[in-house]
Order: C-alpha cells, then structure tokens, then sequence
C-alpha cells in the first residue's frame, strides 16, 4: 500500500476489457464486490504543530431487493489524533460509517448514479477518536466513464446526529468529494479526489486540492489499483483542519 508498482496491464487480444476494467477502477458504484485500505497522513493541523493519521477499512458490496440493485460501503476507520492541551496522541477504532446506494438506470451503460440512506455508529473506542453521536443522513454518488482516457464524478454526503453524548457537540456535516481521473495508458493514471467539508453546526470548513498517481494492475478476477495523492487546503476555518496531507490507498475489485 506503500508504493506505486510498477507493473503495466499486458494489453493484448482482451484489449477492450483491459480497457473497460481501466475505466471502471475508480467507480465507486461498480456492480462488483471491492475491499480499499485508504490511508490520511495529516502532515500539519490547523492551529497548531501536530500530525495526526487515519487510516481506513472500506467494503463495497451489491445486493438486489426485488427488481431493485443497490450498493453498501461500509467505512471503518483508525485514528490517531493528537489530544489538547498536551498534543499526545491517542489512537484506536472511530466510528462506524455505512451506506446503501439505490443504482439507477441511466439512459447510458457507462453512467452510473446513486442515492441512497447513510448511518454513522459511534464505535470509538477513545472519546477524542469519535463524535460519541449516532448520525443519518445521504448518499449521492455520480460516475461517468463514457470515456476511457477521463474518468469523473463525485460524492455527496450530509449527515445529522440524532441520539448519543448530550455533553457532545450535535453533527451536521456535509461532505463533497469531486474526482477526476486521466489515463495515461498501460493502467498509469493522474487522480484528484479531494474531499470538501463543511461543518453546518459551527460554520468550520475545510477544501483542499491535490494531484496523484496511480496504477491499475490486473490479474485473474481481482483489478488492483494503487495510488498516492499529495493534498493541500486551499481554503480552511477552525481548529484541527488538515493543511497538507498525503492520501494513499489500494482497492481491490473482484470481478467474480
């Protein structure tokens, strides 16, 4: 998870599905099942000097409910975040995130749209690694690969707490994540998908803005696809906000 292999997809008489496999990498609504390790390096925090991680579990997988096909990820993640007023760092499980995505028939095959319930389960098991907050919310998910040398699309998020620690601060969150993918050929691609959060409740925010590299690499039923991606916040409000981070990562889609 730590590099970008070298390896190139052997583009031979299977060509258009080496292609279509490409292509499809990246969307986050693929009828497939698919397991992501995802990794925040949090170089520097707004209003002080500390780094912090985040490192996440992610599975995908689709299921039918009568005529009807949907899409789950679930969302696990790692935390390590430094603690006021002393900065030292605790780390353990955060909260549990979830979503079901109804997948749509779109007029286009390469088109995919999704919306679709969210709940977040307060599974922290350190006070300051969670929100101690049951929260709902939305899913919208859009991916166009029409394409296949430009990749686009995005996540919308908002969710609101709805029970937990009365003592805790009440969630409201909206969440935007833009990306854009470009194939440079042989599964090497360029990446950007920053994520843009805006806390309704205080008014915080944070939009950062990044370029990375990737590479896709097939063998048997499972497309890999590594990648790293440099951030930088363009625009921040509040304590806490990450102003440079590294995002690393490796989904795995199974085809069968």
């Amino acid at each position: 998870m730590l590099f970008i292999s070298s390896i190139a997809l052997t583009v031979e008489a299977g060509q258009t599905e080496d292609a279509d496999a490409i292509a499809q990498a990246n969307n986050p609504l693929a009828r497939m099942r698919a397991f992501n390790l995802h990794n925040y390096y949090i170089g520097d925090l707004a209003e002080s000097d500390d780094s912090a991680n985040q490192f996440w579990l992610r599975y995908a997988q689709p299921f039918t409910v009568g005529k009807t096909n949907w899409l789950m990820r679930a969302s696990l993640p790692v935390n390590q975040y430094p603690v006021p007023p002393t900065g030292t760092k605790e780390t353990g499980v955060g909260d549990f995130n979830i979503f079901a995505s109804y997948l749509f028939n779109t007029a286009k095959t390469d088109v995919s749209f999704g919306l679709g319930p969210l709940l977040t389960i307060p599974t922290a098991t350190k006070e300051a690694l969670g929100n101690e907050k049951w929260s709902i919310g939305l899913a919208n998910v859009l991916f166009n690969a029409e394409s296949k040398v430009i990749q686009y699309g995005y996540l919308l998020t908002w969710q609101h707490s709805f029970a937990g620690n009365d003592e805790r601060e009440t969630v409201n969150i909206a969440a935007f994540q833009p990306f854009a993918i470009m194939q440079l050929g042989g599964g090497t691609y360029l990446r950007t998908t920053p994520i843009w959060v805006y806390n309704i409740e205080n008014d915080n925010y944070s939009v950062p803005l990044g370029i990375g590299l990737g590479q896709i690499i097939q063998r048997g039923d499972t497309v890999y696809n590594l990648f790293i991606e440099p951030q930088f916040s363009v625009a921040d409000r509040g304590a806490g906000q990450p102003e440079w981070q590294v995002f690393i990562g490796l989904n795995m889609q199974f085809t069968k």
